[in-house]
């Protein structure tokens, strides 16, 4: 689905839906209730007496992960004590899955540690089970929390309480989560803390520093896309972009961070504004800062392109560049570069994932095959635009 002047070729909120989710899931949630306090008087202490209640598992399921929310009693300390519980769990094989490896376990220690080492709030994880004996797949379970996420069906910039509120606390919201990526970068040695996110192709006795790091990071895009493309067609947009990509890789300066992976509002739930769980870190791991900045910057670029394609004001003023930057520059001192280069980058990597999307939209007969592959591309236009230099002049801005 490309994008262009024909508002005829947004998609609707049942397409949104579709390829918002796994196209398989293992959902009863009598069986789930029954395996889950099975599973849990297994890991409890002897005497605990598990009950589990309340089983959901979300009609718009998590674009990778697949989600299982609950509510759990057990005996502790003396008494019986409530327990609001989420479960992420691995998707299977048969669904198409969107990456290539679902390392929940790697998930499950990277909260711990970001919660040991930073003020970032993200949910208190209490077991990873590594096992698919319990549910199908490995999973591990978290604290669930309450809180207003800005959707993503139908976009936030369509209208929703984030577009309803007042300039004020949209500013609030927007500097708390620069905030949170200048909290995430300040951890120390992430090298030591983080070690599993370290390249496997960078030999151990080679320093991380953001240069090397940005270019294993690009090597392993490569890897993906010929993954994602290996059984069904190919797109020429994605292979010029990744040849733009590989061949102006900026001198990244400075150490490699911990960088969240997939640094947008979508994936934080707020309170009267303020971050108060910060979620989804599958695609963690070490780089520039400029990483999660161009992530955040473009992500919220693609729902407002949605947004100006629907005909809707959108939220033009928000999250743009000049802003985050400065925030950035305002709470760690650092100077965000090459920015033009990291919200391309962050428009390849988004289009793969979108690919892969529409891949399994495909499989499972939710879309039919376009002619041309770049239609598979939700955001073709605005990544061939950026290819051409011609994107963030379009829309007046300077990244």
């Amino acid at each position: 689905m490309g994008m262009n002047s024909d508002t005829t070729s947004l998609p609707s909120r049942q397409d949104f839906a579709e390829l918002a989710r796994p196209g398989e899931s293992r959902t009863d949630p009598e069986q789930l209730r029954h395996r889950l306090r099975h599973w849990l008087a297994s890991v409890l202490d002897p005497g605990a007496a598990p009950e589990v209640t309340a089983v959901e598992v979300p009609a718009a399921n998590g674009m990778s992960n697949e989600t299982i929310l609950f509510d759990a009693t057990w005996t502790e300390s003396g008494g019986r004590a409530g327990h609001r519980l989420v479960a992420r769990l691995e998707p299977a094989a048969s669904a198409v899955p969107l990456f290539p490896v679902y390392d929940l376990d790697r998930q499950y220690r990277v909260m711990r540690a970001v919660a040991e080492h930073s003020p970032v709030p993200v949910p208190a994880v209490h077991w990873s089970e590594r096992s698919p004996e319990a549910l199908g797949g490995a999973f591990f379970v978290m604290e669930r929390l309450d809180g207003d996420v800005p959707p993503d069906v139908l976009p936030y910039t369509f209208g929703s309480w984030l577009t309803e509120a007042s300039p004020a606390d949209r500013r609030r919201l927007q500097d708390a989560s620069v905030q949170v990526l200048a909290d995430l970068h300040a951890i120390p040695e992430p090298e030591q803390r983080f070690a599993a996110l370290r390249p496997t192709d960078i030999d151990e006795a080679i320093p991380l520093d953001a240069a090397t790091a940005l270019r294993a990071h690009i090597r392993d895009q490569r890897r993906y896309y010929e993954w994602a493309a290996a059984d069904g067609p190919r797109s020429p947009l994605i292979e010029r972009a990744l040849d733009r990509v590989e061949a102006n890789i900026p001198a990244a300066a400075g150490p490699a961070v911990l960088c969240w992976g997939d640094a947008r509002i979508g994936n934080i739930l707020y309170r009267r504004f303020e971050p108060v769980a910060v979620l989804d870190w599958e695609m963690a791991t070490l780089g520039p800062r400029e990483l999660d900045l161009g992530w955040m910057i473009y992500l919220h670029r693609f729902f407002e392109d949605l947004a100006t394609l629907a005909g809707l004001p959108g939220l033009p003023d928000f999250l743009s560049p000049t802003d985050v930057t400065a925030t950035y520059r305002d709470r760690t001192g650092h100077s965000a570069q090459d920015l033009e280069f990291h919200t391309l980058y962050a428009a390849l990597r988004h289009a793969i994932v979108m690919f892969r999307v529409q891949c399994r939209a495909i499989a499972f007969g939710q879309a039919p095959e376009p002619a041309e592959p770049d239609d598979m591309i939700l955001h073709r236009a605005a990544l061939a635009a950026m290819l051409d230099r011609t994107y963030w002049p379009g829309i007046g801005v300077q990244p």
